[in-house]
């Protein structure tokens, strides 16, 4: 899974990578704030890992707290936020990438 996660995060596309728990209750908010990112950038590529099934994954990001939401380009991390995000934080932080 590694492997097509950094296959993912390598491409030249724009890819924002919310690692979540299923036992986490604030990760239950960001699906709803993803959604309105995506209607404002349709480019973007949105992901979910869940840090108990992929803990490998979340160990290469240095993922420590829930939510984290981390915008990559190109392999690159460009942004990164823990905690429930509002919509124009993440968007802002896009636009200065776009």
């Amino acid at each position: 899974m590694i492997k097509r996660f950094n296959r993912i995060v390598n491409s030249g596309r724009p890819v924002l990578v919310d690692f979540y728990a299923d036992w986490c209750i604030p990760c239950r908010m960001m699906p709803p704030i993803l959604k309105e990112v995506k209607t404002q950038f349709r480019q973007l590529r949105i992901i979910k890992v869940d840090v108990d099934r992929f803990p490998d994954i979340a160990i290469s990001c240095k993922i420590k707290n829930l939510p984290t939401v981390v915008l990559f380009q190109e392999g690159k991390i460009h942004w990164s936020g823990t905690g429930v995000q509002e919509v124009d934080d993440i968007s802002m932080a896009l636009k200065e990438l776009l």
